[in-house]
């Protein structure tokens, strides 16, 4: 029986599975917009509840000031933590998978006795678990790739892009960080401008939850809540904070 041809696996898992960029870098999107959405809102919420002497002179520009300031230095910081962070995963996992790889081929008996054991762990019958154990003993490298899963509990990272993953977290934090400064951006008074940056705030955090439920399909109203109440916490503790010291 001649060989299938090989899987298109990035046009497989689109098409058969519906897992699209949404899906694929949904972990950046949520982490880098949440974080962009509170810490921006945090400088408006800061100055608001500090209400400060002259701050209806110069509370739009210092909010518009220290909020771009912000909003470009801690993304362009999220953006270069994410690909720091990812680029050390895969390390780790590499130096890891390369002692397991070690491990087989200097102590093969225990190694197999490990995944043996793994395997019933699974529900596989004994007969069953040395048979595929014997088999897994021939490719060493399939092997270690289980033994990184399952005795580690180590996901393969490979697979991904550390400067794409930074370049989603960085983008996502832009984006959803700028809605709290669009109402100071068009020039809007300053305590109408307030008001304004909690209901935008309020929509980004909504949007964003939309976003997890569209990328999950799991409860609508979980996901928007979820994500509507870690964002409204973090607001109201910035603004809580600026009310007491400014107070």
């Amino acid at each position: 029986m001649a060989d299938p041809d090989p899987i298109d696996w990035p046009a497989h898992r689109r098409d058969a599975h519906a897992i699209g960029r949404a899906q694929e870098f949904l972990r950046q999107i949520v982490y880098g917009g949440n974080d962009g959405i509170v810490t921006t809102f945090a400088i408006v919420a800061g100055f608001a509840g500090a209400q400060a002497e002259g701050a209806g002179q110069i509370g739009v520009v210092a909010v518009l000031v220290f909020g771009l300031a912000n909003l470009f230095a801690d993304g362009v910081s999220m953006g270069l933590g994410e690909f720091l962070s990812a680029r050390s995963q895969r390390d780790l996992y590499e130096a890891q998978r390369a002692r397991e790889l070690a491990a087989i081929r200097d102590d093969p008996g225990q190694e197999r006795r490990e995944i043996v054991d793994i395997l019933r762990g699974k529900g596989l019958a004994p007969a069953d678990a040395q048979a595929t154990a014997d088999l897994l003993m021939k490719n060493p490298g399939l092997l270690a790739d289980l033994m990184m899963t399952y005795e580690f509990g180590m996901a393969d990272p490979r697979a991904e892009t550390p400067a794409v993953n930074g370049l989603f977290t960085f983008l996502s934090f832009l984006v959803f960080g700028s809605v709290p400064l669009v109402p100071y951006l068009a020039g809007a008074p300053a305590q109408a401008a307030f008001w304004l940056s909690v209901g935008a705030t309020s929509g980004a955090l909504t949007a964003l939850g939309l976003l997890r439920w569209y990328a999950t399909r799991q409860a609508l109203i979980r996901c928007v809540a979820e994500t509507v109440a870690v964002g409204g916490v973090c607001a109201a503790v910035a603004f809580a904070v600026g009310a007491l010291v400014g107070g």
